[in-house]
């Protein structure tokens, strides 16, 4: 692989390594063996070092002294924990981006949900997580707020990692879509405390659609049935 710049290689190398993560080439659990990370990556053992400690600082990765570095997987009780910050969180970036009111926000959103509506027939669901993904950063780093920005990762971590593409189907896509097109209406239109309900009724639905395939999971067997588009 050949880096842009010796100054950012720490910086360049987390890129790469979350970057894997959230595509799924790296899998949640995995456990990351830092001699072949930095044979892959053609780095050195510290800068991988630095930029792992990057990571772990995010969320992403998590150390263990007798287990070393894994990335970081969830069960029932971390997923729905993330969501709860997320219902708090989205709510309030929503408000905060319908006060501002950025004029570059409408555009970005509207691109999001079109390329959403795209993904659904035929169902392509790493596109879908991606737009997916860029509709809620992009609310985030509108409001601002320096605090609610720096949530952005949690988006990642909850709709690339804990959900992975692979494991999304479309269930319920079409309802998270209109339910994006009503929180985007209410930040055009600067209903601050409408947005924020809207944005905490979505994540609301998103995690009473998560909790209902955690049960059928665990009652099914021997299948397993699939997490619902976010």
């Amino acid at each position: 692989m050949q880096w842009r710049s010796r100054i950012r290689l720490v910086d360049e190398v987390a890129e790469a390594l979350r970057e894997n993560i959230y595509t799924g080439r790296i899998q949640p659990g995995t456990r990351l063996r830092q001699e072949q990370l930095a044979a892959e990556l053609d780095v050195s053992r510290t800068p991988l070092r630095e930029a792992l400690r990057m990571l772990e600082r995010e969320g992403l990765v998590a150390v263990d002294p007798n287990r070393g570095v894994r990335v970081i997987s969830a069960d029932r009780k971390t997923l729905l924990a993330a969501y709860a910050l997320r219902e708090v969180v989205d709510g309030l970036a929503a408000r905060l981006a319908a006060r501002a009111q950025p004029p570059d926000l409408l555009p970005v959103l509207t691109s999001a949900i079109e390329r959403q509506r795209r993904a659904v027939t035929p169902w392509n669901p790493t596109r879908y997580t991606a737009a997916n993904v860029e509709f809620h950063s992009a609310i985030m780093e509108a409001t601002r707020n320096e605090f609610v920005a720096s949530q952005t990762p949690l988006v990642h971590m909850t709709s690339r990692v804990f959900v992975p593409n692979a494991e999304v189907d479309s269930s319920r896509a079409d309802l998270a879509i209109a339910e994006h097109v009503g929180i985007a209406e209410a930040i055009e239109q600067g209903l601050g405390e409408e947005a924020e309900i809207r944005a905490r009724d979505h994540i609301r639905n998103t995690v009473s659609a998560l909790t209902a395939v955690l049960e059928s999971a665990t009652n099914a067997e021997p299948a397993a049935a699939e997490p619902v588009a976010p």
